[in-house]
């Protein structure tokens, strides 16, 4: 009895923060280390991480058939490692792509999230004071998308599929309450703007992106997925994770009852900080864990 409450403690409790401290001090071991091949060993190809797994442990003399769990593990620490590193390029790359009117693909993507925000109402024009319905600031959105570029769009698109589709996703809003409005799932896009203290859901939208954004290049997001994704994070991971945090802004501004939307910035920065704390807790995550692929060993 008592060897089963230990093992509860352990899978409740300690696993996920002796996880993430493991990932960690690997991390900090290997790019400290004065091996030039352990130091890269953070920056190679998700493909190479077999061969450099096996270079570490020829180079620290390490013996598989003592103890044969320890390549797996560090094969499960290093893909984390590199995909976060792999994850952030990957996000400046959309980030730094601009919009393109003249791209029929960003074209294609921008009236895709019209149809999954507005599907009962046809957009009359390209250029038009209907964006503004939806949260943008003028009738051409392609203004708004300058700071966060393509990965603005990107995101928008995403939660609002996730909104309408109903696709399932960890802690949507549920229903909202507000004095004279009842938010119910599926309308967080539309019914915003109803709101005796409203914003645009576009625009904040876009700054949600900048905050996950600043969140994952600064390293913040590592408690996160280094306890959710057990391998190599993903896009699909950070804009998962961007709708959790759209969704945490929409209740916590609501908590927050502001004046008007003259008090954003105070808002935002507040909640900004109040996910930094939650981070802060090496057992933290933001969202539960993503599935495994077959040919990994979750340690």
């Amino acid at each position: 009895m008592f060897v089963q409450v230990c093992l509860y403690f352990y899978c409740k409790c300690l696993w996920r923060c002796l996880k993430f401290v493991v990932r960690k001090l690997t991390e900090a071991s290997l790019k400290g280390s004065k091996s030039k091949r352990l130091q890269t060993s953070v920056n190679v190809h998700p493909d190479a991480i077999e061969k450099t797994i096996d270079d570490i442990m020829e180079l620290k003399r390490i013996n598989l058939d003592i103890n044969p769990q320890l390549g797996v593990s560090l094969q499960a620490c290093l893909l984390q490692i590199v995909g976060y590193r792999n994850l952030i390029a990957e996000v400046e790359k959309l980030r730094r792509e601009p919009y393109d009117s003249e791209n029929p693909q960003h074209e294609e993507m921008l009236l895709k999230l019209w149809k999954c925000l507005k599907p009962n109402s046809p957009l009359k024009a390209r250029i038009s004071k209907q964006w503004c319905e939806i949260g943008f600031q003028g009738d051409d959105p392609k203004t708004d998308f300058r700071g966060m570029g393509l990965l603005g769009l990107y995101n928008l698109v995403q939660l609002s599929k996730a909104e309408w589709e109903k696709k399932k996703f960890d802690k949507a809003i549920g229903v909202i309450r507000v004095p004279g409005n009842v938010m119910k799932e599926g309308e967080l896009s539309t019914k915003v703007a109803a709101f005796p203290y409203s914003y645009s859901f576009a625009i904040v939208g876009i700054n949600i992106t900048d905050l996950a954004y600043n969140l994952l290049v600064s390293g913040a997001l590592k408690t996160h997925f280094y306890n959710v994704a057990p391998e190599a994070p993903t896009l699909t991971h950070f804009q998962q994770t961007f709708c959790y945090l759209m969704h945490e802004f929409h209740k916590f501004w609501i908590d927050e009852d502001p004046l008007d939307i003259m008090e954003f910035n105070r808002v935002r920065e507040k909640f900004y900080k109040r996910i930094l704390r939650q981070l802060q807790n090496p057992e933290m995550a933001l969202c539960p864990h993503f599935a495994a692929s077959e040919s990994l060993i979750n340690m």
